[in-house]
This record gives structure tokens, sequence and C-alpha cells, in this order.
């Protein structure tokens, strides 16, 4: 896992370094759309869970700044996990210099309502509001549509997914 990591990571720096194209790959006023699975569930403790699917939405409010929500799922076994909460993020092509459209870098911070059940009856054990962090990246193919990457602590310790900028 952590040479996967180590390789992705240099992937996203690699692409980053073009110096021909002078456009932001993230700007106030976008909104992204995110769909994805995610790899290496947070709720271990649980064993034996299926693979987490989650999406969510960001608003772009500056060129460094959005803000959105996330929304994730995990089930096996009669064991179901939900989340749902707000994410802010800040994009970091601009102060690390990289001019590359189709590259956008972003870390930020999260609050997740997190609930539990078991074959269809609520528990509380678990159950609550949880701090989150997420540091990923974007590739853009087009205009509007990538591929994404993220490590984070919500559905999966690795997201990978499909993005959709409006």
């Amino acid at each position: 896992m952590r040479n996967f990591l180590l390789v992705l990571f240099a992937f996203f720096l690699t692409l980053g370094v073009s110096e021909n194209v002078h456009a932001q790959s993230f700007q106030k006023g976008d909104v992204i759309i995110n769909a994805g699975i995610g790899l290496g569930s947070t709720f271990t403790f649980a064993g034996g869970l299926g693979l987490p699917l989650g999406g969510g939405v960001e608003f772009g409010i500056t060129d460094a700044i959005g803000v959105g929500g996330e929304i994730g799922f995990v089930s096996g076994g009669g064991l179901t996990a939900i989340y749902v909460g707000p994410k802010g993020y800040y994009h970091f092509n601009e102060l690390l210099n990289i001019e590359n459209e189709q590259i956008d870098l972003y870390a930020g911070l999260s609050l997740y309502y997190r609930h539990f059940s078991y074959s269809g009856f609520s528990f509380g054990i678990g159950s609550g509001i949880y701090p989150g962090f997420h540091i990923g990246g974007r590739y853009y193919f087009s205009e509007n549509f990538g591929v994404s990457a993220e490590l984070g602590n919500s559905y999966g310790w690795l997201k990978a997914g499909v993005c959709l900028k409006l």
C-alpha cells in the first residue's frame, strides 16, 4: 500500500510541472461533482464490510477555497455504516506554482455524522459526529471530466473515482 501511495503522489507531482499552460484547474464559481469507491474501509473494527461507495460536491468560493459535502456508505455481514457531512478544501496549485490546468491538488477538513445499523436496526454504538481530514488530487482528461484520488478518514482511507466539473 505504501508503494502505491508513493507512485500515486509521484504521478500527480510529475503531471504538475508543465510550464506551457496558464489556466487554472480550480476557480471561483466551479462546481465539481465526484463519485468513487473506497479502498481500505475506516470501519475496520467491524471486519468483513463490503466495498465502500460515496460521492460529493464542491463549490468554488475563491480560486483556492472550496466548500461542499460528501455522503458515503459501506455494508457487509448485516452491518451498515452511513456518513454524511460538510467538507472544506484548500487548492494548492497557485501556492505550489503548478500551472498545468489538468492537475488540481487540494487538502482540507470535514465534519461527518456517522450512523451504524445492523440488519436494518439502528444502534448508537459508534454513531455520532467525527472530524475528518483529506488530501488529494484530480487529473482532468478534458475541461470537464477527470479522475480523482484522495487520502482521508471518511468511508475509505484511499478513495478513487471520477469527477465532473460543471
